[in-house]
């Protein structure tokens, strides 16, 4: 496993890891884990996005929709050129999940020095995403997120993906960016397996 951890980070230097699924696909949990293997910065769009809607009183995702465009570029992009973040590499979570976006943002991230290397889908059906939404009402373990309990919200947010964002990963794929993981495992199943093929990506770009 340390071996190829150091692949990776070699291979991604200063880059970034862009990761997308499902609702409760598990992108935070595992983006997470993976930046702190990589000695890398984890940013997520709707942390972002929640704190700047927090920030500005003003809100656009209470419905479960995806934020308008002009706001995203807005709020998220100007992260990558953050100086504090500049001599890492990056593993974001969702960023840029409106079809269109993903093309402003591997420019801004390139620019950035944080040339999209990646891109993970943690695959998991709607039917496992809905199990897992009724799982975490009853233990209570997602905080005080509207879209995380009401169940009319989070249909909008699975409604959302398939209609915005499987286009952006069709995209990704098309650029020989996207890695598809098997979301439906164990959290250390999912993390082994996204180390694997990463390594697998950078050992070939490598060579």
């Amino acid at each position: 496993m340390d071996d190829k951890i150091e692949t990776i980070k070699k291979w991604l230097g200063t880059g970034s890891i862009n990761i997308f699924g499902l609702p409760m696909s598990g992108k935070d949990t595992q983006g997470l884990k993976l930046a702190e293997a990589l000695n890398a910065k984890f940013l997520s769009s709707g942390i972002i996005i929640r704190a700047m809607e927090k920030e500005s009183q003003k809100s656009y995702s209470d419905s479960g929709a995806l934020i308008p465009t002009n706001v995203f570029y807005k709020w998220v992009l100007p992260y990558f050129e953050r100086r504090d973040l500049f001599k890492y590499p990056l593993i974001l979570s969702s960023i840029g999940r409106w079809s269109g976006e993903e093309t402003e943002v591997m420019s801004i991230a390139a620019g950035a020095g944080h040339a999209i290397k990646a891109v993970i889908n943690l695959h998991i059906s709607e039917s496992e995403a809905k199990k897992r939404f009724e799982n975490a009402k009853t233990l209570n373990d997602r905080g005080d997120r509207a879209d995380d309990k009401d169940p009319k919200i989070f249909a909008t947010r699975l409604k959302e993906f398939r209609e915005k964002t499987l286009p952006v990963l069709e995209h990704y794929e098309t650029l020989n960016l996207l890695i598809k993981v098997n979301g439906e495992q164990s959290r250390e199943e999912v993390f082994n397996e996204i180390i694997e093929k990463l390594a697998s990506k950078a050992s070939g770009s490598l060579s």
